[in-house]
């Protein structure tokens, strides 16, 4: 049935009868077999997880982008179901006996490359599902585990449906350019504009209105998402984290989680924010001096709010730089920046990109797209672009993996489909969708993780793309931000959208020299959320209140009173405990793109290196190996901290 078709009950019955497949599979593979064999323990686990990816897209998915909110709604409570039928599948005592005893046999000790790691992750899944715990714990483990998955879709969903904007006149918006006014919606009861916490209209507002006041009512409407219900929710799940953890004796959630990360555990996350505090904060604070000038001479207030430093970073890219955001935008029509972008990723990972006219959608702005190998000329995956703001959509950037990359039973192999869903600019009636310079570079590091889950050709699906350690998976998109800095990259696609002129190498020049403007404060400010995240998983008897207010010391900002950001961090729930994975794969991000500073940018040659090294490996081996195979050496943060324009040690 047509995505647009979709009724709730379709959504419902559908997801059911995706259960009731998996489980006849599951209750297959775990019946008693004379011998026990890869292809009739192991690759049935694998078909599972193919079933269960193929439901996400067809109905949980829906719950992300569909127009109608019943639908949404039913969608949720489908990806809760396919959640939770998950947890029944890894805490089956019949699964557990199936697995291991594979494990027991010759065949097993024979196993090597990405079979022997499927057995050895599913033999540690079963463990962390409390098969070595006595039944009463392991009982408990279960519920708490079902629970989590509960609050996780009704944390993200009252994110998802909550609607917050601020009311202002036409005064109110000075500073502000006619094409972003344009895009407004007017009050019908007053005829005042509506500045809304979505964020084409948030970051713009806060970036260039004039009125503080009306910057900070903004940032309190966003610091303020569900507070009320979220809130909750969040403290429950804290609660719960930590009590699993202890039935394993462990510590804390944190440490927990990082068993399967990168990091392996939180002292090493610890550290790795140690060393590169200090010399963030030196610079912090030099800035924040400088803004605390610029607000002090407009304001006689030196006290630099979480609503002051997007302004007067703004400020300052137009004054010293002669950055104009809006400005710059008229470069970036969204069409030309695609198609440079197609053209840059081809002609470096050897691709070609091809639209499809006729597919079912779930949006008429949707668009989708085969992914095709140069070379052979075959078709390797697909992805759709959801690319505008709408009513009731997943508010944030993000790529959803659907289907995923795997040997099927016969042999074949199905190649991937995945979707990049974002809310950049809309065009208006005169003007078509103009991007800030920021939203090319969430365009492009979203589609990093296209490339990352449409290149993977790994032979089950465990492994397949993205589906890499958590503290990973955002190092191939961080890496993709890079070529948005390059003026002989820009200079290809960027344009004038009515005059046609490239962009001039004048102004990439000054977006580069304003690089690292303040980058002191951002990188603080994405410390702080990977702090909270941090504490709020270290231990029992969490303070969710002081937590709150103790990681503003981080950022050098002081909390915004009455406010309790944690609501709207949607993060918590997926990356819990593993927020720093964001500045964590930046580092290593940054230091594979030194590859391509040292032997050209786009060069061909390191591209397909890459891509075989890196993109095409998905989690079938562990980062550490696919950075020393990619690099040649032990991975390092020199290039991190040199692209902040601060000197350091690895």
């Amino acid at each position: 049935m047509s995505f647009r078709k979709l009724t709730p009950a379709d959504i419902t019955n559908g997801t059911d009868r995706a259960i009731d497949e998996a489980r006849a599979v599951l209750d297959d593979l775990t019946a008693p077999k004379e011998e026990r064999t890869f292809d009739n323990t192991m690759r049935p686990i694998d078909r599972i997880g193919d079933i269960m990816g193929h439901a996400f897209f067809r109905y949980a998915f829906m719950g992300y982008v569909h127009t109608d909110k019943d639908v949404r709604t039913a969608a949720k409570e489908a990806e809760e179901k396919l959640s939770k039928f998950g947890v029944e599948m890894i805490f089956r005592d019949d699964l557990n006996t199936a697995v291991k005893e594979y494990a027991a046999t010759d065949e097993a000790g024979r196993l090597e490359g990405e079979k022997a790691r499927f057995l050895e992750f599913m033999l540690r899944d079963l463990r962390r599902a409390g098969h070595e715990l006595d039944p009463e714990t392991r009982a408990e483990v279960k519920a708490k585990t079902e629970r989590l998955v509960e609050l996780g879709v009704r944390f993200q969903q009252n994110i998802d449906e909550w609607e917050a904007y601020i009311l202002v006149d036409r005064d109110g918006l000075d500073g502000l350019p006619d094409s972003y006014i344009e895009g407004l919606e007017r009050d019908e009861e007053t005829g005042r504009y509506r500045v809304s916490i979505d964020y084409p209209e948030l970051f713009p507002f806060l970036e260039n209105a004039r009125r503080r006041d009306l910057r900070e009512e903004l940032r309190f409407k966003f610091n303020t998402v569900a507070v009320d219900s979220n809130k909750k929710i969040l403290e429950e799940a804290v609660r719960l984290r930590q009590e699993i953890a202890e039935a394993f004796d462990m510590p804390s959630w944190a440490h927990y989680v990082l068993e399967e990360r990168m990091a392996k555990d939180p002292e090493r996350v610890r550290t790795f924010y140690s060393e590169l505090r200090p010399p963030l904060t030196d610079k912090a604070r030099a800035e924040i001096e400088a803004i605390a000038d610029l607000l002090e001479k407009d304001t006689g207030d030196r006290a630099v709010q979480t609503w002051d430093w997007n302004y007067y970073d703004t400020l300052q890219r137009k004054t010293d730089y002669g950055v104009d955001p809006f400005e710059v935008a008229k470069y970036f029509p969204l069409e030309q920046v695609l198609d440079g972008m197609f053209e840059l990723t081809s002609e470096m990972f050897g691709l070609e990109f091809r639209e499809v006219d006729d597919f079912d959608t779930w949006h008429e702005d949707v668009r989708y797209f085969a992914m095709v190998d140069k070379e052979t000329g075959e078709e390797i995956g697909h992805f759709y672009l959801d690319l505008f703001p709408r009513e009731g959509k997943f508010s944030h950037a993000a790529e959803f993996p659907l289907v995923p990359s795997r040997v099927k039973e016969d042999g074949s192999y199905q190649n991937p489909v995945c979707a990049m869903v974002a809310n950049f600019t809309k065009p208006t009636k005169d003007n078509p969708s103009l991007l800030q310079h920021g939203e090319v570079e969430t365009l492009f590091h979203e589609f990093g993780h296209v490339l990352h889950q449409n290149l993977g050709r790994t032979e089950f699906a465990r492994f397949s793309g993205t589906n890499t350690e958590r503290d990973f998976v955002e190092a191939p998109s961080q890496i993709m931000e890079h070529w948005v800095w390059r003026v002989d990259v820009l200079q290809r696609f960027a344009r004038h959208f009515e005059t046609g002129d490239p962009i001039p190498e004048e102004l990439v020049n000054q977006l580069v020299a304003a690089r690292n403007l303040n980058k002191g404060i951002f990188q603080l400010r994405q410390m702080q959320y990977g702090w909270w995240d941090q504490e709020l998983h270290a231990g029992p008897d969490r303070d969710l209140d002081e937590i709150y207010v103790k990681g503003t010391e981080v950022s050098l900002l002081p909390p915004h009173e009455g406010t309790f950001a944690l609501s709207s961090f949607g993060h918590l729930f997926g990356y819990d405990a593993g927020y720093y994975g964001y500045m964590w794969a930046e580092v290593f991000g940054d230091d594979m793109f030194s590859r391509f500073e040292a032997e050209g940018v786009t060069n061909p040659e390191v591209g397909m290196a890459y891509r075989r090294e890196v993109l095409e490996k998905g989690g079938s081996l562990d980062p550490d190996v696919m950075l020393r195979n990619f690099l040649g050496r032990e991975p390092n943060n020199e290039a991190f901290l040199s692209n902040l324009g601060i000197s350091g040690t690895s």
